[in-house]
């Protein structure tokens, strides 16, 4: 990103799009947009050159979007380098409500243990430390509603 900004600078538009692409193809999946919005009006510019020019489309309109404060809706389960399994969305959802481990457990038909195993993975993988934390985070990323033909029958 930096090598693309200097080389704007440099008045090298055309000579910036290769590592400002780079940058992009590495960013993408991860789906970073602050970094490039913190860049300022430069990176707005260099990214309207790279959409011109075809360099990951649909990403540089998200965001170009996040420049202007307007969100572009995406796929946000994409975003977690690793996603929750569909055990670990059902303790997830599980976790939104009032009961407790051992009944989260004997609704899920599951040991204690394994409820407790399955809830730390989704803090690390949410990057959270609390249940408060992991639920808010996940409806952040649109994951309570996500598979609900697969809640357990208590929760129908």
């Amino acid at each position: 990103m930096l090598q693309a900004l200097a080389q704007q600078v440099r008045g090298d538009v055309r000579g910036a799009l290769a590592p400002l692409e780079r940058a992009l193809s590495l960013a993408e999946p991860e789906g970073y947009v602050r970094i490039f919005v913190d860049e300022g009006p430069a990176m707005a510019s260099l990214l309207g050159t790279a959409g011109q020019h075809g360099i990951a489309c649909d990403y540089v309109r998200r965001l170009r979007m996040a420049f202007s404060g307007t969100e572009v809706p995406t796929h946000t389960t994409q975003s977690l380098v690793d996603p929750l399994s569909q055990r670990e969305l059902d303790v997830l959802r599980l976790l939104g409500t009032d009961l407790s481990g051992p009944d989260i457990a004997r609704e899920l038909v599951l040991s204690l243990n394994t409820v407790r195993t399955h809830t730390k993975n989704i803090y690390a993988k949410l990057g959270v430390n609390n249940r408060r934390a992991a639920v808010r985070r996940a409806g952040e990323l649109d994951l309570m509603s996500r598979g609900t033909d697969r809640r357990p029958s208590g929760l129908r």
